[in-house]
């Protein structure tokens, strides 16, 4: 694994917003940043076809003969990025890096290669969170190793608690980081990634997790709050005792528990409005068929207001 956070670049909002997010984290994290625009040749049928009008065939066939990217313009927006951000960003080293094929098997790829692979995602309105793109998701459901997901109009004051008078301020300390733990089966590489991001940026770690009352309506039953109380404990009590080792392995880091009922995505999507970056895990799975993205992690993304870091696990 070469020492770099890497993102993706195609000069859209979303990934300017992305490379802006894996700048601060390259320095952070004291690496590189390794900025990745993917050129994908369009098939030749495509080119060709007749639909698609006299210039637009002139575009692509100028674009794909013999597979090569066009040799003019195409380093532009990569360049123009990296100067930016050395600018923006001093004592970050910034390299480019140009690379032909589809962008979601490249971009995989490359996060095998980083320590961190940072790609954009257009925000949706109000609270809406995340829209994953198709490429995002691609990557997101295949690569082995961590991908953060970067919302269009994401700031460096977005991360921080207000000032004193009530404006975003990136001086400020850090909000929380969040994580999404399954008491059930807790993976230590998704909780020491969660713990890591926490202590860099000096702040808490809020370890969200949701649980099912008893279905009483299934039984035609009265609701019991004994019972309520008495099930809510036991959860409460399983996730501070995952976390035990944790606290004791890292005495300086506030870890906050909230177990709460109803389901975990939507207790992280709520506590992502006040959170730096939200953490979840995703189960590798290299069968072909069946998801890829659990239920959870794929409702965070969609909706989570902060960046979201998924951690691939077995």
């Amino acid at each position: 694994m070469s020492r770099t956070v890497t993102v993706g670049l195609d000069g859209s909002s979303e990934s300017r917003a992305a490379a802006e997010w894996a700048a601060r984290e390259a320095r952070l994290r004291g690496l590189t940043l390794r900025l990745v625009n993917v050129w994908e040749p369009v098939p030749a049928p495509m080119a060709q076809a007749p639909l698609l009008g006299a210039e637009t065939q002139q575009h692509w066939s100028e674009r794909s003969e013999m597979g090569a990217p066009p040799a003019e313009g195409w380093g532009r927006i990569p360049r123009e990025a990296a100067e930016g951000l050395r600018l923006r960003h001093p004592g970050v080293e910034v390299v480019v890096e140009q690379l032909t094929g589809r962008p979601s098997e490249v971009l995989s790829d490359a996060a095998k290669e980083s320590e961190l692979l940072v790609l954009g995602s257009r925000g949706l309105s109000g609270i809406g969170g995340f829209l994953v793109g198709s490429v995002g998701q691609a990557v997101v459901a295949h690569a082995e190793g961590p991908v953060v997901l970067v919302r269009a109009g994401e700031a460096a004051a977005d991360e921080h608690t207000m000032d004193p008078a009530g404006i975003p301020s990136a001086a400020t300390p850090y909000r929380p980081v969040v994580l999404g733990l399954d008491t059930a089966s807790p993976d230590e590489a998704v909780i020491e990634f969660a713990i890591d991001a926490a202590l860099r940026r000096a702040t808490s770690l809020k370890v969200v997790h949701g649980f099912s009352l008893p279905p009483y309506f299934a039984y035609g039953l009265p609701d019991d709050p004994e019972l309520n109380a008495t099930v809510s404990a036991e959860w409460a009590s399983a996730l501070t005792e995952v976390l035990r080792p944790w606290r004791q392995k890292f005495p300086s880091l506030e870890i906050v528990e909230h177990s709460r009922a109803g389901k975990a995505a939507d207790q992280l999507v709520a506590v992502s409005l006040d959170a730096s970056l939200v953490v979840v895990g995703r189960r590798i799975r290299r069968s072909p068929l069946g998801a890829h993205i659990g239920p959870v992690t794929h409702a965070v993304l969609h909706h989570a207001t902060a960046p979201v870091a998924v951690v691939p696990h077995d």
